[in-house]
């Protein structure tokens, strides 16, 4: 509406199912939160290039996740579309731009490679991804250096990143409010590390598919692990042996995916509802039915 987009609510109460009046979007300033999702910038930068006027954005309040705006100005002027980035507080996208076909090779999804490089963290084993390395603009790629923290070993070279893991994991206090995608990844397996876990900054992540602070500290809870739940924050203790229980989803692939790295390492696990990963990796349960443990991975 401040961009001049006629849009009513069916039900006159500006909530979905929302009606757009498809007219010419001239473009010009606005103010938006991002605090709890940049996907509303991301969305806001990618049209602006092709409006007349060009689209200024004025962030109110903090914008979370920064690395996947970055994500989005890269792809942007990788077909041809520039942006200004005013520190993260504003944005400039000038209008009559023209995105520019090419060839563009899109990079291994990062934060579902978490899971398999947690996966080598948890059983001591060793994962290796071909065609990503820690230069990607993707933040989820530092999911490693939280696992290097823990003990393991990161090895990058010639456009893989290879997990070694370690007998023994080290707890960590991290602040993930930049790869908050991966907290549940960490949270599954603090569990096995000797010494607690605090996860920090991740509030936001109560407004994704589920509450997914509340649904991690539920599902811990039911394995027999003291967790602490704060508004922002998780606690994780370690434990010497996980109780055997079925593990809720909440319909939300990354609990589904998360867990599932319990049940590779203690029996008894049960993942309700795994169709849920069909959102971000179908194949996920085959890829992990398919891995040896013994082996090197190569995903």
């Amino acid at each position: 509406r401040q961009l001049g987009v006629e849009v009513r609510s069916e039900l006159n109460n500006d909530r979905f199912p929302l009606i757009v009046d498809a007219k010419k979007l001239r473009g010009g300033k606005t103010r938006l939160s991002a605090n709890k999702s940049s996907q509303f910038l991301t969305s806001l930068l990618m049209i602006a290039p092709v409006t007349q006027l060009g689209i200024e954005i004025e962030l109110e309040g903090n914008l979370i996740s920064k690395p996947y705006i970055d994500i989005t100005i890269s792809v942007m002027r990788a077909f041809g579309a520039d942006v200004i980035n005013e520190d993260y507080h504003s944005f400039k996208v000038y209008g009559s731009q023209t995105y520019k076909p090419r060839n563009y090779q899109i990079e291994p999804d990062a934060s579902n490679a978490s899971y398999f490089f947690a996966l080598a963290a948890v059983t001591g084993g060793r994962v290796r991804l071909e065609n990503l390395s820690l230069n990607s603009v993707q933040g989820d790629i530092h999911f490693v250096n939280i696992l290097q923290q823990m003990g393991c070993q990161v090895i990058s070279k010639n456009r893989a990143i290879e997990v070694v893991g370690t007998e023994r994991l080290t707890g960590v206090d991290v602040d993930m409010s930049e790869i908050s995608d991966t907290s549940l990844t960490l949270a599954a397996i603090a569990p096995f590390a000797e010494g607690k876990t605090t996860i920090r900054n991740i509030e936001h992540i109560r407004w994704q598919e589920t509450d997914r602070i509340h649904a991690v500290v539920t599902e811990l809870r039911k394995l027999g692990v003291s967790v602490t739940e704060y508004d922002d924050a998780i606690e994780i203790e370690p434990v010497s042996e996980i109780q055997p229980a079925e593990i809720d989803t909440y319909h939300d692939h990354r609990m589904a995916m998360s867990f599932s790295l319990i049940g590779i390492k203690k029996p008894g696990i049960k993942i309700k509802n795994p169709g849920c990963v069909n959102k971000t990796f179908p194949t996920f349960f085959d890829v992990l039915a398919g891995l040896d443990q013994q082996a090197t991975y190569e995903i």
